[in-house]
Order: C-alpha cells, then structure tokens, then sequence
C-alpha cells in the first residue's frame, strides 16, 4: 500500500489531507504496458521481492476460450473494438483487461491483464454468423 492512498479522504473537519512526504522510488511505479496489435514484442521487468513481470508490448493472437463448449483455441485478433478503460485507448485501439476484441471465431472480452500476465487471454462473447 502506498503512502498517499489514505489522501483521497478528507479530515473530520472537512478540509484536505496533504502529503507528508513525496513518494519513494520503490513506491513510484512504472509506466503502463499500453498493449497494441502488431508484431510480438514483450518486456520483462522486476517486480517488488524479486519476481519478473512479463509485459507484452503487442501481440497479434489470443487465447479465446468458448464458454459454451469449454474449449480454448489460440486465434489472430483482428482489430480492437471497444476499450472502456480509457477513451484515448479506444482511439488508439489498446489492449487492457475488460477490452473487446474482434477475432476469426467472433467477438470476445479480454480477461487476464497484459501488462502484467505476458498473455492475452479471453472469453467468446458472440459467434460469428457462418
């Protein structure tokens, strides 16, 4: 937990809480993966106690898993439909967690985080009409 999450609540008297401190470099973070379509690229960073978090940079294929049938198959993903984390990600057509993306068995939701996991994973929402 971060030094400044308790920041966003205020006093008992209602004013506003201030920093005590600005935050250390371990507590910074880094930058966002930003997962776009194209040639394969991934990144491999260090994480807190250790750990190597792979970040893919761009991928063109997902895992896309069929609800129904329980099936997964890995599939190229066409283009990026909706993203409703951001709206610039919408535009740019980035791939994060809850993103739909478009792929050659139909319209499916992006489940695993791919800044984080190294993998695209997703489930199929819609077939598509043969």
């Amino acid at each position: 937990m971060s030094t400044h999450s308790s920041l966003r609540k205020r006093k008992l008297t209602g004013g506003k809480k201030r920093a005590y401190r600005s935050k250390k470099k371990y507590e910074a973070g880094g930058f966002p993966a930003e997962t776009v379509l194209g040639e394969p690229r991934r990144k491999t960073t260090r994480g807190m106690g250790g750990i190597c978090k792979i970040k893919v940079l761009a991928e063109k294929s997902a895992s896309v898993t069929d609800p129904k049938s329980g099936k997964t198959e890995k599939t190229e993903i066409t283009r990026v439909v909706k993203n409703g984390a951001n709206v610039d990600y919408n535009r740019r057509g980035v791939i994060t967690k809850g993103a739909e993306i478009e792929t050659a068995l139909g319209l499916a939701k992006v489940t695993s985080r791919p800044g984080s996991a190294g993998v695209i994973n997703a489930v199929l929402i819609t077939k598509e009409k043969a």
